[in-house]
């Protein structure tokens, strides 16, 4: 693992939090969506590197795939360790953003999750390409997800 005097970079996700809860996050995507249960490592291990992208590109409105956003929801619902991980990689709580009006809805989804998928290879972050590909609207956001609110000034 390379560690830059502010962030983790070129690293695998996995390897920022422990096994335990890796295998947790992975068995709570398998209970809550059994049919990603065959994908849920790999599920869990993008939702990682999303978030990862996020903390090196603030502002970028970065957008998981349908699949990714799986785990980060998964991953949120574990607030302190999440809140961990966040200030690990980010310096900052990484929100969750639905784009489910017209001020958060994001123009092109599936240029946002080319976008995401390029900040993750630049960062030396793994991509699964299978796991990016099926399309970028999740289920409850309707319209993707992004890594932030639009702040004013």
């Amino acid at each position: 693992m390379t560690v830059t005097a502010e962030r983790p970079t070129g690293v695998d996700p996995r390897a920022l939090i422990t096994p335990d809860l890796f295998d947790r996050l992975v068995a709570r995507i398998t209970d809550d969506h059994p049919e990603h249960a065959e994908h849920a490592a790999d599920i869990m291990s993008q939702a990682l590197a999303f978030l990862t992208a996020c903390g090196s590109n603030p502002g970028a409105g970065l957008s998981p795939s349908k699949l990714v956003d799986v785990g980060w929801h998964v991953f949120l619902a574990y607030t302190r360790e999440y809140a961990a991980f966040c200030d690990l990689v980010a310096d900052r709580f990484i929100h969750h953003m639905p784009t489910d009006t017209p001020d958060t809805a994001i123009a092109d989804p599936v240029a946002a999750v080319g976008a995401t998928v390029a900040a993750m290879r630049a960062a030396g972050l793994p991509v699964i390409p299978e796991l990016w590909i099926a399309g970028s609207e999740c289920s409850q956001c309707y319209a993707g997800c992004a890594d932030d609110p639009k702040t004013e000034g």
